[in-house]
């Protein structure tokens, strides 16, 4: 069980492949965390639920009830989360990865799904990491090995430390309403109370929520580290899942290729792959 260490300038990233193919810490400086770091504990367990950041494939967030209607079928999947009924961010998370390449600055991972536990259908997923002086740089991708169209999405689920002044800005145009188990049940206007479309904290905001029409930019604030991180997304990460647990010390910024629970409707073609980077900018205020 051997983490795979990156370090570029004052960045520095460690990566579990055997945990889910997470990272485990990203600092910047002098050991300052830029994500929560994972335990040694929660780096043993194999999984990467309590990591810094880990990958969301082939699905984000939550499948109401495992039901899943492909090609007219109704497929039904099992719970996958400890304490949730409803199947929860894929397969990745929970699997460990192949390791492809892996220098001082950069490594790529594999994970090669079989459809005979989880989802159903076969896949290949890939991330790279690439480490930069002030900029880390995650490469996401998803082919689908099927002979027919299926589901597929993929998502970065990063944990971001939290101080007591740590700002969010970003821009989104709708965002789903949710019930007591977190499921999406109507699409609004992004109403002010949700609206980060000018940099505030979030240290008074509780959100668990899915957003559409991001613009693909990010930018959170640390004023009392004196740290800026611009984050930016390419195609096809249009959707943004803000995490804000009360009284947590990290939140979640997550770029997401499609709705919370509406894998269903993103097909991917026979033989095509769906492919996206995240890039993480830093810099001093």
């Amino acid at each position: 069980m051997r983490l795979l260490s990156l370090r570029a300038g004052r960045l520095a990233v460690d990566i579990a492949p055997f945990a889910g193919g997470s990272i485990t810490r990203f600092t910047a400086g002098e050991s300052i965390d830029v994500l929560r770091p994972a335990s040694a504990g929660a780096i043993a367990s194999g999984t990467s639920s309590n990591a810094s950041c880990y990958p969301l494939v082939p699905f984000s967030n939550r499948i109401a009830n495992g039901r899943l209607a492909v090609d007219g079928a109704d497929i039904v999947l099992e719970p996958n989360w400890p304490g949730v009924r409803h199947p929860m961010h894929g397969d990745g998370w929970a699997r460990a990865w192949d390791v492809e390449r892996h220098d001082a600055h950069g490594a790529e991972l594999a994970y090669t799904h079989d459809g005979c536990a989880g989802w159903p259908f076969r896949y290949r997923a890939r991330q790279s990491f690439r480490l930069e002086d002030d900029c880390f740089v995650v490469g996401m991708s998803i082919e689908n090995l099927e002979s027919r169209a299926v589901p597929a999405g993929i998502g970065l689920h990063p944990f971001f430390t939290r101080d007591a002044d740590s700002e969010l800005a970003c821009r989104t145009r709708g965002v789903w309403r949710t019930d007591g188990e977190v499921l999406p049940t109507e699409r609004i206007d992004v109403p002010p109370e949700w609206d980060f479309s000018a940099s505030r904290p979030v240290d008074n905001v509780v959100l668990d929520n899915c957003f559409d029409g991001w613009d693909g930019h990010a930018m959170v604030t640390w004023p009392s580290r004196k740290l800026r991180l611009d984050l930016t997304a390419t195609e096809p990460f249009r959707h943004l899942v803000i995490y804000i647990p009360e009284g947590s010390r990290y939140f979640c910024v997550e770029p997401v290729s499609h709705a919370s629970g509406a894998v269903g409707r993103s097909l991917l073609a026979v033989g095509a792959t769906l492919a996206g980077d995240i890039v993480f900018r830093l810099s001093n205020l």
